[in-house]
């Protein structure tokens, strides 16, 4: 069999730079998982666990070339969160219920996948989302900073009392401690200037070398990590608990899923590369399910690694399997020395992680367009104030809320032609636009449903006290995709209205779906004939009385 070389050369180029993507990000992942386990309340070896199983997982189902499916700092705050409010501060049933919440986590993406439910991600707004992350990063760096200083750790999410709580205990900062932080942290910001400078890996270096030193002087290191520990089936939640156990899991999947989503997505249209929202779903799944039962920490697709991969010069997803293998080598190999890593350099580590969504420049567009500014604001004041769950929830609540008051705000148009043409536009934006003799050519800017078809069809019978004369309303129904039950019935009650006072009701601009819905509703108000309108300058026209003959008849 013949070989094209130049395609040859090609795959082994190919290979040679995922070999290298997957070893450059293996440096940057290893101490992150370390450090994301400590933000979870979890032993050092979930998030190594997590980053291995997320990373074979993904690369041999997954579909994006780029994604690198690991423990993120969201999931790691919400599961701290939620394993908080269901068992309270003690160590070995946190980790225990941790297990089951994503072990359920990963079977609400199983569901999900089956049931096709790929579009779950829009559920939560892109002004939510950056507004929980700005929120949750502020969080998250407020609580990493007792391990940065030297301090007592913090519990709870409401940030009020944690900077009270920082403030009390300012004066038990350890000076070798907040040293190590520190230093670590200007190096790690440094690092950022020079291409390809792995600044976490250097900080690790630094911070394992200076361990012994450090260790003398009273700082904490990483301690023992056992990645063979006696395993045990996740701790099922007791029956009083399966309500806000399933609840956790739906806001993990929310949150893990909206991450993941947007950072495949935004890699897969730079490339010009498919996405399979569902088949995501599904492998996201399995990662989970298997990461809980070994005891690791739930899995998404983070922005910040999959960028990092992406830098890194990677074409496939074996970038992502030689990070796994790398990561794996460096654990059997640098155990020992993984485990001195000293608590302020993972730390600081976090704390630089989570630094870029601190960039304020996110919510610019929000504040030009005048578009979700409340909403972006709420998340944000909802993760400080309610904490990290409660604040992500309300958030969400608070956009659909606004979303509903949009669309149940009633906005009616009168239509006239423009410039004597096909067109018909608002006569309030367009006062040169004529409205015909004897027609009122009404459209609802929203769509039409139960929340605000009683209120857009008052608008309407007020429009017609306005207006003489009217023999026909063309009613152009262009925004309503589909009708439910309650604006079904208001259009009868407004067909009967117009009707006592002989004036006709024609709907135009129909989309398929809504017309033969009306047709097999059979309205008694609203005959086929008045259906058969496709644009609003049929149904004008055919409202228009007919011309009278001019001239004399020929005899």
């Amino acid at each position: 069999m013949n070989v094209n070389p130049a395609s040859a050369a090609g795959q082994g180029s190919t290979l040679g730079v995922d070999v290298l993507a997957g070893l450059s990000i293996a440096g940057l992942l290893l101490p992150e998982a370390v450090a994301y386990s400590g933000i979870a309340g979890l032993p050092p070896q979930a998030g190594v666990i997590a980053l291995l199983v997320g990373l074979s997982g993904y690369g041999l189902l997954g579909r994006s070339r780029y994604a690198i499916v690991s423990a993120t700092s969201s999931s790691a705050a919400v599961l701290a969160a939620g394993t908080l409010a269901l068992t309270g501060p003690t160590g070995a049933s946190r980790a225990a219920v941790a297990a089951a919440l994503v072990l359920l986590t990963g079977g609400c993406f199983l569901i999900a996948g089956v049931a096709r439910l790929g579009g779950l991600s829009h559920l939560i707004a892109r002004p939510v989302l950056r507004g929980f992350a700005f929120g949750l990063a502020c969080v998250i760096a407020l609580k990493q900073l007792p391990n940065l200083l030297g301090l007592p750790g913090l519990r709870g999410d409401f940030v009020p009392l944690l900077l009270m709580t920082l403030v009390k205990s300012i004066d038990r900062i350890q000076p070798a401690t907040m040293g190590a932080g520190v230093v670590a942290l200007l190096l790690l910001f440094l690092c950022e200037r020079v291409r390809r400078l792995p600044g976490s890996l250097l900080v690790i270096v630094l911070g394992v070398a200076a361990s012994g030193w450090l260790a003398h002087r009273g700082v904490m290191l990483t301690g023992a990590i056992n990645l063979i520990p006696e395993w045990s089936l996740p701790a099922w939640p007791a029956s009083s608990q399966w309500a806000p156990s399933i609840e956790l899991a739906a806001a993990l999947l929310l949150v893990l899923y909206a991450e993941s989503y947007g950072s495949i997505r935004a890699f897969a249209l730079k490339h010009g590369d498919p996405v399979t929202p569902d088949r995501d779903l599904l492998v996201l799944g399995v990662a989970n399910a298997l990461s809980g039962l070994l005891h690791g920490m739930p899995l998404g697709a983070g922005y910040s690694a999959t960028s990092a991969n992406e830098a890194a010069g990677a074409r496939s997803r074996l970038a992502g399997l030689v990070a796994a293998g790398s990561v794996l080598l460096m654990v059997l190999l640098l155990l020992r020395w993984i485990e001195r890593i000293p608590e302020p350099v993972l730390a600081a580590i976090v704390i630089h992680a989570v630094s870029k969504s601190w960039r304020l420049a996110v919510f610019k567009p929000y504040l030009q367009w005048r578009r979700d500014r409340l909403v972006a604001l709420a998340a944000v004041l909802a993760v400080l104030a309610l904490g990290i769950l409660d604040g992500l929830l309300a958030a969400i609540a608070f956009s659909l809320v606004m979303l509903l008051r949009q669309f149940a705000t009633p906005r009616l148009s009168v239509l006239g032609r423009l410039d004597g043409g096909h067109d018909f536009v608002s006569v309030e934006l367009h006062p040169q636009a004529v409205e015909p003799e004897g027609v009122l050519i009404l459209r609802p800017e929203e769509p039409l449903f139960f929340a605000n078809a009683e209120s857009l069809l008052a608008l309407a019978r007020q429009q017609l006290e306005h207006h003489a004369g009217i023999r026909v309303v063309v009613l152009s129904l262009e925004e309503s995709p589909n009708l439910d039950s309650t604006a079904l019935e208001a259009l009868a009650d407004f067909s009967v209205w117009l009707g006592a006072r002989d004036i006709t009701l024609r709907v135009a601009r129909l989309k398929d779906t809504v017309r033969e819905l009306l047709l097999r509703a059979a309205l008694p108000q609203l005959s086929p004939q008045t259906l058969d309108f496709w644009s609003v300058e049929d149904a004008a026209t055919a409202a228009a009385p007919a011309p009278q003959p001019t001239g004399r008849l020929l005899q």
